[in-house]
């Protein structure tokens, strides 16, 4: 663990008057994920930990919007009255000593100063991430958010080693995501620190960086599954009968993709995968989550001689996620979970 700033620790230790921690992670299974081992590292140093989650998206999210900035800019609406309850409700019980939200709830750093609590928020992905983000408002500006062809293999000039195309799909909104990354940032530089699941040896030229636009402390404690592993708890009902075929196969020789619980891609897009898949010359395991792919419900695009040909290669598209953790990680040769 590395803290940068002016703060050599996250946390002072708990004192029995103020030992309480409210976590509060956007619900997705990406990010969910993280702050239960963040939860589990406090813990293990004697805090006691309250973890509030939002109902949001599974009650009231209105149909049809499949946006994520979209997602993201409702949940930072509906979610502040509940929120700003909770956690005044927790007060009146006994002391809390700070709060940690995730950095995507960027509305929580006003509910934080209104009830006088120090908050810090926590970024579940890679210092490189954040530096993609702050430089969204110069790739708007370059014109490189409204290229034509989203398909460019172009080095984007002083970006390196990112290409056009992977400029391109940063969004599908535009100003959207432009002011979501306002409203984040914003709460990030006000808030009492940021924690990062990342580590100083692998992104240090990026921490330095960051440290100089972000003035508050920092934190790289991760990667957080060294210290616990990743919660049992899944949002997508898991399908383990894979398991077996996977314990069959040589060690370091099957490769694992997945798109993640969230996440779509087009039809070309899955097609460019299977065909990937079906030439590579491993076995695998793929994961295709119901919905996923952009105008079918499942895996229908796919011709069904390249469905066959899947089938002889590896265990062909499965409809349930399976985790990786459950996976000895001397079977596995290469993994994308996006």
């Amino acid at each position: 663990m590395d803290a940068h700033g002016d703060q050599g620790t996250l946390l002072r230790l708990p004192t029995p008057t103020h030992r309480r921690v409210i976590l509060f992670p956007l619900p997705f299974q990406g990010h969910i994920n993280p702050m239960l081992q963040l939860a589990s590292i406090l813990h293990a140093q004697g805090f006691k930990i309250i973890i509030s989650i939002s109902d949001e998206i599974k009650d009231n999210m209105p149909m049809g919007e499949e946006d994520p900035i979209f997602t993201l800019k409702y949940l930072n609406r509906r979610c502040v009255i509940p929120f700003r309850d909770c956690v005044a409700g927790l007060l009146d019980e006994e002391p809390v000593a700070c709060l940690i939200t995730d950095a995507g709830f960027y509305f929580t750093q006003a509910v934080a100063d209104d009830l006088k609590l120090p908050q810090l928020v926590l970024r579940t992905s890679s210092l490189a991430c954040i530096l993609v983000y702050g430089s969204y408002p110069l790739f708007c500006q370059k014109g490189y958010i409204d290229l034509p062809d989203s398909n460019s293999d172009t080095r984007a000039a002083g970006y390196s080693p990112l290409k056009e195309k992977d400029i391109t799909k940063i969004a599908t909104n535009k100003d959207g995501m432009e002011d979501f990354i306002i409203s984040m940032f914003k709460q990030m530089k006000a808030s009492s620190g940021i924690i990062f699941n990342t580590f100083k040896e692998l992104e240090e030229p990026a921490q330095e960086t960051i440290y100089q636009d972000f003035q508050v402390p920092n934190f790289t404690l991760g990667p957080f599954h060294k210290y616990f592993s990743v919660s049992t708890s899944s949002l997508i009902e898991q399908d383990r009968t894979i398991l077996l075929w996977l314990d069959n196969q040589l060690p370091k020789s099957t490769i694992y993709a997945s798109f993640g619980s969230e996440a779509c891609i087009t039809e070309s897009e899955f097609q460019q995968v299977a065909h990937t898949l079906a030439n590579v010359g491993y076995p695998f395991l793929w994961v295709v989550r119901p919905g996923s792919v952009t105008g079918y419900e499942w895996v229908e695009s796919l011709p069904d001689k390249l469905l066959e040909r899947l089938r002889e290669r590896g265990q062909h598209p499965h409809k349930q996620r399976c985790r990786l953790k459950t996976v000895d990680s001397t079977t596995q040769d290469g993994a994308y979970d996006e």
